[in-house]
């Protein structure tokens, strides 16, 4: 396979997540033919600089692709604009990127899947974004792989031909959805993707990842998605950014390479509605919901 996507690893103050997810990035099937790319955010605060020396050191120390390159900040840039920035330089250079941060753990098989997805819809105008995360979907009769109108974060990749459709304004954004949009947007409701939109114009959050479904949404884009999911979040204990304490996330990596591409270039029904009735329930009962938040409080206060 020719052509291969350089890879965007983000990074910053988890050396024990950086670890494990350089460690399970180097047993991919293409690592060595693959040029690596870490971006190493700087230090928020005093208290953050021994946790981002340590990851430098790890980073600076890795081995295993085809060349790895170290792009260390002085400054705090924050994730979102570190991976606006990083995608953007590596899409000016090689006008496709596959993107990953620091809590990701993947299957031998993710970048091949990359690779292919990338060369296989190169052309395909519709088709913005690969994803390689899925839900724990409760279900064996989706195809191996789908197309589906929402981007997820955990590990991606995307052409130049679709990244110059990013918008990161909020407010131009905001402006072009009505009502029916927002409930086509927000999967009917089910997931609080426009919430996200509203936190972010509020800087409630500093997400990336939801301007650029929303970038994607706006000009009729489609995701390419497993259905079982090419990496797990290994961040969720607290330590990530904008990751709370709990494992209704958590998926079992599918061990087999992905060979069945989708010719059809259209949203699957079938996908859509198992993903919406996953969102629908997937908080579980009053009762759940009552254990999991004490569960997340009560972990925050222990840690503090």
């Amino acid at each position: 396979m020719q052509n291969l996507a350089p890879i965007a690893l983000f990074v910053y103050n988890r050396p024990q997540h950086t670890e494990r997810t350089i460690k399970f990035l180097k047993q991919n099937n293409l690592a060595k033919e693959s040029k690596l790319f870490i971006f190493s955010d700087g230090a928020k605060s005093k208290s953050e600089e021994e946790n981002v020396a340590e990851v430098r050191a790890i980073i600076n120390n890795v081995e295993g692709f085809k060349s790895v390159k170290v792009i260390e900040r002085k400054e705090n840039a924050g994730l979102a604009n570190a991976v606006i920035e990083g995608v953007t330089k590596l899409i000016n250079d090689y006008d496709q990127v596959i993107v990953f941060e620091d809590d990701l753990i993947t299957s031998p098989h993710t970048l091949a899947y990359f690779n292919d997805a990338l060369n296989r819809y190169r052309k395909e105008e519709k088709v913005m974004h690969i994803g390689a995360y899925m839900y724990p979907l409760k279900t064996d009769d989706l195809p191996q792989l789908f197309f589906y109108r929402a981007a997820t974060s955990w590990g991606w990749a995307t052409w130049g031909r679709a990244w110059k459709n990013f918008e990161p304004n909020i407010d131009t954004l905001i402006k072009q959805f009505d009502k029916k949009k927002k409930s086509l947007f927000s999967i009917e409701g089910k997931m609080n993707f426009w919430k996200q939109m509203l936190e972010f114009k509020k800087g409630k959050n500093n997400s990336w990842a939801i301007r650029w479904y929303a970038s994607i949404f706006l000009k009729a884009g489609l995701t390419l998605n497993p259905s079982q999911s090419l990496v797990n979040n290994i961040g969720h204990d607290g330590t990530g950014v904008h990751s709370g304490i709990n494992d209704i996330y958590n998926v079992i990596i599918n061990p087999k390479p992905i060979t069945d591409f989708p010719e059809i270039i259209e949203e699957d029904k079938k996908a859509y509605q198992t993903i919406k009735s996953f969102l629908t329930t997937r908080k579980g009962n009053m009762a759940t919901r009552i254990k999991r938040f004490v569960r997340e409080k009560l972990s925050q206060y222990f840690s503090k």
